[in-house]
């Protein structure tokens, strides 16, 4: 009879512990206007503290939906990236670049005040660079953001999540070649992944247009093939070891190319993806470790301020010259404090494709993840309703 109520509660606790995340979501953002991703992310805090039956890493698929949730999301970001935008003020796309090494140099310095690893220490600097594109698109798309910032912080979220898995790859790479010495290994391990990803996003970010066109492109046609070319993506990325993350960004930006249009309905994906982003935020949030979390507080706290400082002041040094006002220059580098759903997966991918210093790098950015994942969206937020972009202000 034990044996049988364990079992109920396990295959009850997703679906359970979803309707709270949404309901308090709800709730929360009604009173409050806290950020629905943040309510999900506290209750899969609470479910990971709880320890509670079902709400773990070895369930079979879990680490796949989240990898498709995450990917929907980045298709999403990918199609909003104008690349003429590039051309017609590359400053933007300089500092993304900039920003992102000087992010990465900045973190390696100060973890060398710690005990740790220089795989770890260059693990940690590749994963820092990075923005969460499930944070910001999803605080964005609930504000109805529009406007110089909110169009400049989903860029540089986009050059933010390349350049963070660039700089990922190649400390795999690395790490690959110091412990086999096998070249080949490491090529495969690095510059391999990269670009057979980038070649299969941009691959059907080619074919799902041109199979629009043979077809009505009626908006739920759109919605769904784009879905499922996503759900395809990601599969086939699992199947070849590549980087889900990586394709189905660069198979949204193709898309755009492409001249396919997504109306403001087919924002989220729908249902389904308001679903799959309630899911991805609670089940990141219960992979952290709660003990990794006190231990590294220090770190943490440390890597944020420093990651922010790096964030805020090269957008800050560029604002005048890129075309914003020294304010919204401010308000851009702020609105770039989510990372951590994306790093997660990142680090996920990376162990299960035999990367052993993944867990290592998580249990030392646990405290990092922890504040990152409850108050970015929240910095998010306040940015773009401080530049008055979003309906919210609009109304107020």
């Amino acid at each position: 009879m034990v044996t049988d109520f364990s079992f109920l509660l396990q295959t009850m606790a997703w679906p359970l512990v979803l309707l709270l995340a949404w309901f308090l979501a709800e709730r929360l953002y009604g009173l409050w206007r806290i950020p629905r991703v943040s309510s999900y992310v506290a209750v899969g805090l609470l479910g990971g503290l709880l320890n509670l039956p079902g709400l773990t890493g070895d369930v079979p698929g879990l680490p796949f939906l989240a990898n498709v949730a995450l990917s929907l999301v980045l298709f999403e970001l990918g199609y909003r990236i104008n690349l003429r935008w590039f051309r017609h003020n590359p400053w933007v796309l300089l500092l993304g670049v900039t920003e992102s090494i000087v992010t990465f140099g900045l973190i390696y310095a100060v973890t060398g005040w710690f005990d740790l690893a220089l795989d770890v220490r260059l693990i940690i600097a590749a994963l820092s660079i990075s923005t969460s594109p499930a944070g910001i698109v999803r605080v964005a798309n609930e504000l109805r953001g529009a406007g110089q910032v909110t169009e400049r912080v989903l860029h540089l979220c986009a050059i933010n999540c390349l350049m963070s898995v660039l700089a990922l790859k190649l400390v795999v790479g690395y790490w690959y070649l110091s412990t086999s010495g096998d070249l080949v290994l490491a090529a495969f391990g690095s510059i391999h992944v990269l670009a057979t990803s980038v070649a299969a996003g941009a691959l059907l970010g080619v074919l799902a247009p041109w199979l629009l066109g043979q077809r009505g492109t009626h908006e739920r046609s759109v919605t769904v093939v784009f879905a499922l070319a996503v759900v395809l993506l990601t599969t086939m990325s699992y199947g070849l070891k590549l980087s889900p993350l990586l394709g189905a960004l660069t198979f949204g930006i193709v898309a755009r190319e492409r001249r396919v249009h997504l109306t403001n309905a087919q924002r989220d994906f729908g249902t389904a993806g308001d679903l799959l982003s309630v899911f991805l935020f609670v089940y990141i949030a219960a992979l952290l470790d709660w003990a990794d979390v006190g231990a590294g507080m220090l770190l943490g706290t440390l890597l944020i301020a420093v990651r922010t400082a790096s964030k805020v002041g090269c957008s800050l040094a560029a604002a005048r010259i890129s075309g914003i006002t020294e304010r919204k220059g401010m308000l851009t580098g702020l609105a770039l404090t989510p990372m951590s759903a994306f790093a997660i997966l990142l680090l996920e991918q990376s162990r299960l494709y035999g990367f052993d210093p993944a867990v290592q790098v998580l249990s030392a950015m646990a405290g990092m993840m922890l504040v990152q994942e409850l108050l970015g969206p929240v910095v998010t937020q306040r940015a773009l309703m401080a530049a008055h972009e979003t309906h919210v202000t609009k109304e107020g």
